[in-house]
């Protein structure tokens, strides 16, 4: 499977709830964190997401919000992924941010150099990347 989402997670499929068109997926990660998603229930059907399959979560990195590990914001986005900042390369106009997750998971994510002077992520800083559901396509091997 070849993509050009810079994000790729591997899980199990937890749960599939269908709506009226679209469906809620739970992938669950190694790590047991859980990442959702939104998927139109065709999609699903298509794909044959059911509890047990392995599936992947592709993420663009332009998806993910960076926010500091130690703030206590509400959001809508349903997944808040944390970890450790593992790398930053700072270019023109933009900074991308990979965490580390564990457990051989990433996350990278491109954000202003004015939001980065803003936070001042460090390599080893705790951050979180927060994703909404609907921003996060699921993925299976034939």
């Amino acid at each position: 499977m070849r993509t050009s989402a810079r994000n790729t997670l591997k899980g199990i499929i937890e749960t599939v709830i269908d709506g009226v068109v679209n469906s809620e997926v739970t992938l669950r990660l190694e790590s047991g964190t859980a990442v959702y998603a939104i998927v139109t229930i065709e999609s699903a059907r298509l794909l044959g997401l059911v509890p047990g399959k392995v599936a992947y979560a592709l993420i663009k990195s332009s998806w993910v919000i960076l926010a500091l590990a130690d703030e206590k914001i509400t959001t809508s986005a349903r997944n808040r992924l944390c970890g450790v900042v593992s790398r930053i390369e700072k270019g023109a106009v933009n900074t991308e941010v990979a965490i580390d997750l564990g457990n051989d998971n990433s996350l990278v994510s491109i954000i202003t150099n004015e939001s980065q002077n803003f936070l001042k992520f460090s390599i080893g800083s705790p951050a979180c990347a927060l994703i909404k559901a609907s921003h996060v396509l699921i993925a299976v091997n034939e």
